[in-house]
């Protein structure tokens, strides 16, 4: 079953890393899904590849502009500097928040916990991230897994770049599924 019918967002800023948003992006639309950049300015973010800034792409919405009932899923690519400066932003976080309550699935890779930490909807949740934010992600009350990628009842993580294969095939699969009765803020 392909994604026609389904609407997802991707919440980011400058500074994403750019294979966690391309991958995600390229595998959804191969797959029918309408996919929408959704970030907290306008025109383009630029990415950042391994070591240095990398290509940009156009936003379609900002933050104040979008709504969850609008879409089907959520993905938070990461970076360092993409989940930094959105987990400062309080749109960003509330919209976060709406795709839990209202149980669809959410899938976040690398740093990008950071942002689930600061909407508080990590705690209790099986997850995994990027090595260095382990610390975090278990001092806000989640059971993190060193495995490729993790799945908690429609919350998809995994560690790096590395696991895109199985972080998004895990995805278009979590979409299919659609809402979750035990996804909770």
């Amino acid at each position: 079953m392909k994604l026609e019918n389904k609407k997802v967002a991707i919440l980011a800023t400058d500074g994403f890393e750019k294979s966690e948003l391309f991958q995600p992006l390229e595998a959804l639309r191969k797959e029918g899904a309408t996919v929408h950049i959704i970030s907290n300015k306008h025109g383009e973010i630029k990415s950042w590849d391994k070591s240095d800034w990398g290509k940009t792409i156009a936003v379609d919405k900002k933050i104040f502009e979008a709504s969850e009932s609008d879409y089907d899923s959520l993905i938070l690519p990461g970076g360092v500097i993409n989940p930094d400066t959105l987990r400062t932003n309080e749109d960003a976080l509330d919209f976060i928040r709406a795709f839990f309550s209202s149980g669809k699935p959410v899938a976040a890779i690398c740093h990008a916990p950071w942002l689930l930490i600061s909407a508080g909807v990590i705690e209790g949740r099986k997850v995994t991230s990027y090595k260095s934010i382990k610390d975090d992600v278990v001092n806000a009350g989640a059971d993190w897994v060193d495995k490729e990628v993790v799945v908690d009842q429609g919350l998809v993580t995994s560690r790096n770049p590395d696991d895109l294969p199985a972080f998004c095939k895990k995805v278009i699969e979590e979409i299919r599924e659609g809402k979750h009765q035990e996804q909770h803020t």
